[in-house]
């Protein structure tokens, strides 16, 4: 069996529940092109054993995101891929992460921890976000 393309983080301090954070590592992947159709994810077996959660956090995920018809089960197979979500955007993406790994730099320059920097971008995310809808 083919290995699978994606491996998940938790991130306990986050707020967001596992099986959301499963659900949203995924969409990124897809987003980004990481993750493409015919793709195999990890089994929940799999998932378990890397993670140490509840299969049924797996499988909630996993759900959801067939629910979306984002994946297909396949039983005794596997779970894989059936759509995608990236988009004509993809081509900004390699320019934008340049100039956001030299903001990062400059940020660590200045002394910022990743937790500074995330809750700086989040909050200035947000933030541009409401001024947008205004």
């Amino acid at each position: 069996m083919e290995k699978p393309v994606i491996e998940f983080h938790l991130d306990s301090g986050s707020g967001v529940s596992p099986y959301q954070q499963l659900v949203r590592q995924v969409r990124h992947a897809l987003r980004l092109g990481l993750l493409r159709e015919g793709d195999r994810l990890p089994t929940v077996k799999e998932v378990v054993a890397q993670l140490a959660i509840n299969p049924n956090t797996v499988l909630k995920a996993y759900r959801e995101l067939e629910h979306e018809k984002l994946v297909a089960a396949r039983p005794g197979v596997g779970t894989f891929v059936t759509a995608t979500l990236t988009d004509a955007t993809l081509a900004a993406h390699g320019p934008l992460r340049q100039e956001l790994r030299r903001w990062l730099a400059k940020a660590r320059g200045a002394g910022l921890d990743d937790e500074s920097i995330e809750a700086l971008f989040m909050t200035t995310f947000r933030n541009t976000a409401q001024e947008d809808i205004a």
